[in-house]
């Protein structure tokens, strides 16, 4: 399928041509373009159809211009304002703090595997004997390993606000190249776009927490090889495309399959409102997917086999994913981090903070229906439609809810609910295709009120067109700006104790033995293993964790942290309930027999809300320690032998 951006009389026979652009207008888009009855010179080439990059054929492709500069800067800029909240702050992590602490820590280990003859997928730095299976994780390694510099040079915390800002500016300013190339002819209409597509309410809930659903920017260009408006080089393009495909496995999966399901759907309406343009591209289009296939198959066998099959692998996931579902109400109302936003609607229309996926508004939800009616002969705009329903209604869940009451509809998510693979997707989740889709209706209209500035009949600046650009100018502003996003909320933090950060544990601890800080959680809870492991760039080998794993060896069933170990159980209740209770000489036995499973050489305490109950339960357990460095320290190795 071709997805080019059409002349006055291409396929898509609605949007007529820009006119030439004044002096310095920045809305430029390869000079002026002849009115529809004019006659071309003599030794005129035949104007051709759109080609890659956006030039017409026997017409050069377009150099960046200082607009682009100005538009990829201004993008940078406001990525770095939200992220600002945390830029020098050691001491606050964003709201989802666990998800930040899980993220620092692939970061480092990503750093770690660059630099060191480490198996990339695999770590025994946490979950100590076992280690983490971190191809079935959120490993973000095409992240973390081009951040390995600013990982080993400035530390886990820069890294990860670096990446925040790479996923949330690479991911507009590709929208931004793919529009301004393939789509529209204003520079204006594609920046508008590119700024929706990156920074709509969901992928900034997204970017404080989760790296793998915000890192998009690779979406644009496999999009871009896969609806190809030509029939050329279709071998180069699927070994392209295969590539592209590999490196977003490394980025995030749930998004290519969120993806593929949205492309799938994309090609089908699109086939069907232009049948005559499917079945001159389809050839192609089928032969750079096949050849795509291939080599991403090649390049992800074995990184696949040890993601589901691997040391640590596991089934399903630990929570339930069908009820992470988003309630029909969200749709018009306004996110937590936006100018309107406050902090109790949102909570009871979406799971947590960080899926807030939805929320355009209702502003921006009447100007798409707008649009739509609009330039409804536009197969483009048929298919985008199509799929941004589709994925709207499936982001409902099984049962729909709205405003907080389920309506016993049932949603369309119950058709797959079932499906491997899409049986561990978040249905929230879907919403978030929603977000391309409404910034590239957005810029189709912007340029389709600009092309009307020309009369369409004799090429000259039309009069009435001027008011109809500033009227459909303030729409878009009016429906966008209560979009506009705030800073991401941030929380404080527990520092990590000198004891560690210092290094002074390297006295205590010998090869082959493990630091293990108090309490050891285990499940879904903040995790001081996960954080001081990150912030010492994996320093220490420790047991437990925050990350996804196997219930038990001989039960592969998915859960939050390594398998429950009584010590780590007690400690835990200890930490939250603040009630020391009366131990026996069974609980001492068993806190040996877990210390030697740890392989640990001595326990650790930082800062606690509740850590004096904790510090005399320990002391009860195996001795009294004492404060070294900012930490309670318990020197264990004459326990473990």
């Amino acid at each position: 399928m071709g997805l080019g951006r059409p002349d006055a009389d291409g396929p898509d026979g609605l949007m007529a041509a820009p006119v030439a652009p004044a002096a310095g207008d920045p809305e430029g888009a390869g000079g002026p373009k002849p009115a529809r009855n004019a006659k071309p010179a003599r030794n005129a080439k035949p104007a051709g159809g759109p080609i890659p990059g956006g030039a017409s054929a026997g017409r050069r492709p377009r150099r960046v211009r200082g607009f682009d500069v100005a538009v990829i800067a201004g993008y940078l800029g406001l990525a770095v304002l939200l992220t600002g909240g945390q830029w020098g702050r050691p001491d606050r992590l964003f709201h989802q703090d666990n998800d930040q602490m899980l993220f620092e820590w692939m970061l480092a280990r990503a750093a770690r595997a660059v630099t060191g003859p480490e198996n990339p997928l695999h770590s025994t730095a946490l979950n100590a004997p076992d280690g983490v299976n971190l191809m079935a994780n959120t490993s973000v390694l095409g992240l973390g390993v081009p951040l390995t510099p600013v990982t080993l040079l400035l530390g886990t915390q820069p890294a990860f606000l670096v990446a925040v800002v790479a996923c949330l500016a690479g991911t507009a300013t590709a929208w931004y190249v793919l529009l301004a190339r393939r789509l529209v002819g204003s520079r204006v209409a594609a920046a508008v776009g590119g700024l929706v597509c990156g920074f709509a309410p969901g992928m900034v809930a997204q970017a404080g927490a989760h790296l793998h659903m915000a890192a998009q920017f690779l979406v644009p260009p496999i999009l871009a090889l896969v609806f190809r408006p030509d029939s050329g080089r279709v071998g180069r393009r699927g070994v392209a495309l295969g590539l592209l495909v590999a490196y977003q496995v490394f980025l995030g999966e749930e998004v290519l399959v969120f993806l593929a399901l949205a492309a799938g759907v994309l090609a089908v309406a699109y086939g069907l409102a232009d049948r005559a343009a499917a079945r001159r591209l389809a050839p192609a289009f089928l032969g750079r997917i096949g050849v795509g296939a291939l080599v991403a198959g090649a390049l992800l066998a074995y990184p696949l086999w040890f993601q589901f099959a691997g040391p640590g692998h596991y089934r399903g996931m630990p929570f339930d994913a069908p009820g992470f579902r988003l309630d029909a109400a969200s749709f018009t109302a306004s996110a937590r981090q936006t100018v309107l936003g406050d902090d109790h609607l949102p909570g009871l229309l979406a799971p947590n903070p960080t899926e807030e996926n939805s929320f355009f508004g209702p502003g921006l939800l009447v100007l798409a229906v707008v649009i739509v009616i609009w330039l409804w002969r536009r197969p483009l705009v048929r298919a985008l439609a199509v799929v941004g329903l589709g994925a709207a209604l499936f982001s409902l869940g099984t049962v729909v809810r709205v405003d907080g009451v389920s309506t016993g509809l049932p949603g369309p998510y119950r058709l797959v609910a079932g499906v491997p693979l899409l049986d561990l997707v978040v249905p929230a989740r879907f919403a978030l295709v929603c977000v391309p889709v409404l910034g590239v209706l957005v810029a189709l209209s912007l340029d389709r009120i600009r092309s009307a500035a020309v009369a369409p009949g004799d090429g000259r600046a039309g009069g009435p067109a001027v008011p109809v650009r500033l009227l459909w100018g303030g729409a878009v502003a009016a429906a966008l700006l209560p979009l506009a996003p705030t800073p991401i909320r941030t929380v404080p933090v527990w520092p990590v104790p000198a004891f560690v950060a210092d290094g002074g544990w390297r006295a205590y601890v010998p090869a082959g033995r493990t630091l293990v800080p108090v309490p050891p959680v285990t499940g879904a809870g903040v995790s001081p293993a996960t954080f001081w492991s990150a912030r010492t760039r994996l320093a220490f080998t420790a047991p437990g964790g925050y990350f996804i794993g196997p219930r038990a060896a001989d039960d592969p069933t998915a859960r939050w942290g390594a398998p429950d170990r009584p010590t780590a159980l007690l400690l835990r209740r200890v930490a939250e309930t603040g009630q020391v209770p009366v131990l026996t000489d069974e609980d001492r036995r068993q806190a040996a027999v877990d210390l030697r499973h740890w392989r640990a050489a001595v326990l650790v305490q930082g800062g606690l809300d509740r850590g004096d109950p904790v510090r005399r339960t320990v002391d009860q357990l195996v001795g009294p320690g004492r404060e070294i460095d900012g930490a309670w320290v318990w020197d264990v190795r004459r326990l473990v032998g």
